[in-house]
């Protein structure tokens, strides 16, 4: 491309735009990949253990997902005990899907550099499907 050309620069090839910073961190990753496998959500006890985490390192997560718009947290009574139900929003289980895209890329473009023959024959795989 010259420089008197009117198009939009490429981004760079291995930038991964798309690798959103708020997803990306491993804890609210596990969050979103729990919360996503089960649509109607989850208790904040069950989340926790899915997740392998603290109650005040959940917390702290699910303070930054909400913040974003991808998670909605509702307190409620069960048996006279007080419930905490964490749900994915429409947002969120979009963004993360994007996100998976991008990471399919990632696995995609790491694949083809470490073996480029075998990358070619899964494009192909894939391609045919």
């Amino acid at each position: 491309m010259n420089k008197t050309s009117k198009e939009a620069p490429r981004p760079p090839q291995f930038a991964y735009q798309g690798l959103d910073r708020v997803i990306h961190e491993r804890a609210r990753l596990s969050v979103l990949t729990s919360l996503a496998a089960h649509p109607k959500g989850l208790r904040f006890s069950d989340l926790k253990q899915l997740c392998g985490l603290t109650d005040g390192n959940l917390s702290r997560h699910m303070q930054v997902l909400q913040a974003a718009g991808f998670v909605e947290v509702s307190k409620s009574f069960e048996q006279n005990r007080p419930q905490t139900f964490c749900r994915l929003t429409a947002e969120g289980r979009k963004r993360y899907v994007e996100y998976l895209a991008v990471l399919e890329i990632v696995v995609r473009d790491a694949a083809s550099a470490l073996n480029p023959r075998a990358a070619r024959r899964a494009a192909g795989r894939l391609a045919s499907d």
